[in-house]
């Protein structure tokens, strides 16, 4: 098992430089230069060139490059061109109200997908399958940010169940429970947009490995000892179909993540998409570069995650050379 986590974390290093070397070089091809819009139309050109200068934005794009990734091995991003403060401080500010997105996410959407891929992988063919399937497949092709305003028309704006925007109501001052009960609020419209279309995608591919599983022989053979189905269900259907799942989880995490931005967006959520949305418009490019390559950080590390419990899942994994 040690030997799977430290081949996957040499795997990562390479692409997570590459991943730093893209990030970085598609920042300095946009056209301009980060003072637009700081400095007073009064300033001179030649103190204008000055100030660039001083920044290091005047040098080799190498030595930029070397020196920006220098310094985030270290968790020092820099400082943002449009507040001042650490770029590493204003991230850590966010990203716990992301995780709390995403995981409430991912919560509902296991909650509701896995249940609902076992019933469909027993009962293949049936009209609850077929209904479901239809269905799905309308969900998958319809965009997150559609399926937002949705929730906010129908849940917010005209049952007034649930509040629009932001991650607490603006002014209280509740603690406790109380406090809890009014971030759980808040979270439902963001958490449930983004769990609709995986909880389609999640099931589809639950029932598309329970119903191929139901049909091996040895799965065949214990239903004929007469076995009972929950006796077969869960420690062996659940645990052969967790392999395929814990490998679709893993890539659609990442994707949630970035579905999180247009979510932001539309709720007024705090988190890091929010945040990464205000820096291109600010154009402020060393936050911008920071939450691009702390997101890619995220994604390598859940990866690796899931590299792990697949290994957990498939003894024959940790066997491989």
């Amino acid at each position: 098992m040690i030997r799977v986590i430290l081949r996957r974390i040499l795997i990562s290093i390479p692409v997570l430089i590459g991943i730093s070397l893209v990030v970085f070089f598609l920042i300095k091809l946009q056209p301009g230069d980060p003072l637009v819009g700081m400095i007073s139309p009064e300033t001179t050109p030649e103190q204008k060139q000055e100030m660039l200068r001083q920044a290091g934005y005047l040098d080799p794009v190498g030595i930029q490059y070397l020196r920006w990734a220098s310094r985030a091995i270290f968790g020092d991003f820099g400082y943002s061109l449009h507040s001042g403060a650490p770029v590493l401080t204003l991230i850590n500010e966010r990203v716990l109200n992301t995780l709390l997105l995403a995981g409430t996410s991912l919560f509902i959407t296991l909650l509701i997908a896995l249940p609902l891929g076992i019933y469909l992988g027993l009962r293949r063919g049936s009209y609850a399958d077929i209904s479901v399937s239809l269905l799905s497949f309308i969900i998958v092709s319809i965009p997150v940010f559609f399926i937002a305003i949705l929730l906010v028309k129908v849940f917010a704006m005209n049952l007034h169940w649930f509040p629009v925007s932001g991650v607490s109501t603006l002014g209280s001052n509740n603690s406790g429970i109380d406090r809890l009960i009014d971030v759980a609020k808040h979270l439902v419209l963001p958490a449930m947009a983004l769990a609709v279309g995986n909880i389609a995608i999640f099931s589809r591919y639950l029932r598309s490995s329970i119903s191929e599983l139901t049909r091996q022989n040895f799965i065949k053979a214990l239903f004929a000892k007469g076995m009972k189905r929950s006796g077969v269900i869960f420690p062996h259907l659940l645990k052969n179909a967790a392999k395929p799942l814990i490998t679709v989880v893993g890539m659609e995490i990442p994707a949630l993540l970035s579905s999180t931005l247009l979510t932001e967006i539309i709720f007024n959520w705090p988190g890091i998409g929010r945040l990464s949305f205000d820096a291109i418009q600010a154009r402020d490019y060393p936050l911008l570069m920071g939450v691009v390559l702390f997101l890619a950080v995220i994604t390598l590390a859940i990866n690796i995650i899931a590299d792990i419990l697949y290994a957990l899942a498939d003894p024959r994994v940790r066997l491989t050379p």
